[in-house]
């Protein structure tokens, strides 16, 4: 009662708008959790952990964890104070409550988002049912749980981590604790995995296990359940993945004839003319054969070796063999590591998949397109995607920097509301006018005296690339010209964290992929801080405006100065989505100046093209979730397995 008359009070107060009434809300409760904190400075560490256990006994006897959280986040604030000797802000507790009522907190670059999932976490774990933290990658995950760990285990609660090369006793004991480590990759296969071992039962007879955290069993599940999972980076991992499968695959023989017909498709796609033998969509990256184009297939000559093939596994070869050279390039959708393999590239941040595969053949596609070592195609033994995944929890929460242009998908796939909380100091971050050329030399022409001058100044620059190769590119211009850059992108992502952790040193130019290095801050220096901050260059726009703000929110953290600005062309990766027509047509508009330089009022063609791809995107996402939800009603009807029996 208290409670609705409290929410009554601060609609009232906020004049009925419901985003500034939970933030009036929500900072009172924080000043009141803050009042409690400063009451348990004098007790000694025993009596804290005992005032942790009486709360821990009352979560398993019944008490609301809303009740609760007042105590447990004063608690948790205490305890950080103690072991870290940080204190949570009164906007880090208004990002937990966030958290825990069910939310998607935004909170900016550098407002403390790892020590702010402390609040949650802690208060989830108290009913014994374990709590998973999803990072984006293992060394954010380890880091995170090597710094917190101290503060969890001040208030008696046991921490683990998982990351890829974790045995699966190791797995079993980390998922036993308390509260759980792991990114969304390894979390989601052991699920996989527990399944092919148990079957569906899984859901019913391990959900709310607590088991034994030294059973050492090689033969049952490693997970113990989905009761509440709090996922870092969240529009990363849960908008921008959304539909990336993840795959357990059972390996198929490979034979001298399968790498015949991979290097005869090959051969034959140059022989192949766009429009007229097949069809590409740039923006859905799919190919289809025209009539023309079967053709020619049927009566190409052939090696005696395809002679097994049909003619249907021949179209198929040949359009991805026309897929593999037409939609994926080198540096922007792959790399060729030391040992000839091929590694996808994370467009959305720049990293490395490590592991993972294109499925139906394109991945040996690209393979016999670049001429490194052919690998085994894989069949699926089990997959799920990683939208149908996260759907499965009982509760779940995520904080980013940048949600708000996802409130609505939030809301629509996994019932998440978008908040954004204040940031703790008033951010000074200064925005330079848009600049816009017709070719990409022009730009690079511009950007790099512009460079050298932002140099010669005293600032840090961090400069943003959509790919290896222009992240190379970039690079070696400024080395012609005798200045020093460091390069981040996919090639060097095991050093990522420690690059981009010295952007803010004076005289530091980064180049990054994307966001290579999310989760990591930015310090700066103070001789660049006198100088004007970190200035972050956009050599181009993204194909979502997340993805931009994510690199912009470099600059300028915490009160920090700081500054942007974006340096576009006709001739960006961006307008690869649209039809050869339209970006012709497009560009025989432009008339440059004598520097190759266009108007700004050129930005709303970048800016509605932009749309038109995530609108593209979305839909797109919005149409697996409902063929999922499909499937798997289809399967239950049946009495089988959506995630075992119906994988190919």
């Amino acid at each position: 009662m208290m409670d609705a008359l409290a929410q009554f009070w601060h609609l009232t107060k906020a004049c009925g708008r419901p985003a500034s009434a939970r933030i009036s809300r929500w900072r009172a409760l924080a000043q009141q959790i803050i009042t409690l904190a400063d009451s348990f400075v004098d007790l000694s560490d025993r009596e804290l952990q005992s005032r942790s256990k009486d709360v821990r006994w009352r979560s398993k006897s019944g008490s609301s964890l809303r009740l609760l959280m007042p105590e447990a986040y004063a608690l948790v604030r205490e305890a950080s104070r103690r072991v870290l000797g940080q204190k949570h802000y009164a906007v880090q507790l208004m990002g937990g409550i966030g958290l825990f009522e069910g939310g998607l907190a935004e909170m900016q670059t550098g407002e403390g988002k790892t020590l702010t999932a402390t609040l949650p976490t802690f208060l989830r774990a108290l009913p014994g049912r374990g709590c998973h933290v999803v990072t984006v990658n293992d060394y954010l995950a380890q880091r995170d749980c090597d710094l917190m760990r101290p503060v969890y285990e001040m208030l008696g609660m046991t921490v683990g981590c998982v990351i890829s090369d974790s045995e699966p006793d190791q797995r079993r004991r980390a998922y036993g604790k308390d509260i759980t480590y792991a990114t969304s990759r390894e979390i989601g296969f052991d699920f996989l995995r527990d399944r092919l071992k148990v079957g569906s039962k899984l859901d019913e007879a391990h959900r709310h296990r607590v088991f034994d955290q030294t059973e050492d069993t090689d033969d049952g599940p490693v997970q113990r359940g989905h009761y509440f999972a709090l996922v870092d980076e969240a529009d990363s991992v849960l908008i921008d993945d959304a539909v990336t499968p993840l795959i357990i695959g059972l390996e198929r023989d490979k034979t001298t004839a399968t790498e015949a017909i991979l290097s005869w498709a090959r051969d034959l796609v140059p022989q192949l003319l766009p429009a007229e033998d097949f069809l590409f969509d740039p923006s859905k990256r799919t190919v289809e054969l025209t009539n023309a184009g079967t053709r020619k297939v049927v009566l190409t000559d052939k090696p005696s070796l395809l002679s097994s093939f049909d003619t249907e596994k021949l179209y198929v070869h040949v359009e991805q063999a026309v897929r593999a050279r037409y939609a994926f390039e080198k540096g922007r959708d792959y790399v060729i590591t030391k040992k000839q393999e091929i590694s996808i590239v994370d467009e959305s941040t720049g990293r490395t998949l490590e592991g993972r595969k294109w499925q139906a053949g394109l991945h040996q596609a690209i393979e016999s397109k670049e001429r490194v070592p052919i690998t085994k195609e894989t069949g699926e033994a089990a997959r799920i995607t990683v939208q149908t995944f996260f759907r499965r929890y009982e509760n779940i929460a995520g904080m980013t920097g940048t949600g708000v242009q996802a409130t609505k998908e939030f809301q629509h796939t996994y019932g998440l509301g978008v908040t954004t909380i204040p940031t703790h100091r008033r951010c000074v971050r200064q925005g330079l006018p848009t600049r816009i050329f017709a070719t990409q030399e022009a730009k690079r022409n511009a950007v790099v005296p512009e460079i050298i001058r932002l140099y010669d100044a005293g600032r840090a620059i961090l400069i943003g690339t959509p790919s290896v190769e222009a992240s190379q590119v970039l690079g070696n211009a400024l080395r012609e010209r005798n200045i020093e850059c460091l390069i981040l992108n996919a090639l060097f992502d095991e050093v990522e964290a420690e690059i981009v952790a010295q952007a803010g040193q004076p005289g530091r130019i980064t180049i990054a992929t994307n966001m290579a290095g999310r989760g990591t801050d930015i310090h700066l220096h103070e001789d660049v801080r006198k100088n004007g901050g970190l200035h972050v260059i956009a050599t181009e726009m993204h194909t979502n405006r997340r993805i931009d703000r994510q690199l912009v929110g470099r600059a300028a953290r915490q009160g920090d100065p700081g500054s942007f600005q974006f340096w576009l062309s006709l001739e960006d990766e961006l307008f690869r989505y649209l039809p050869e027509k339209t970006l012709k047509r497009i560009q025989a508009r432009a008339n440059p100046n004598s520097a190759g330089e266009l108007s700004r009022s050129w930005l709303r063609t970048f800016q509605r093209t932009q749309r038109t791809i995530e609108n593209h995107e979305r839909k797109h996402r919005s149409r697996m979730l409902k063929q999922e939800k499909s499937r798997e009603k289809m399967c239950q009807a049946m009495g089988l397995d959506p995630y075992l029996e119906l994988a190919e």
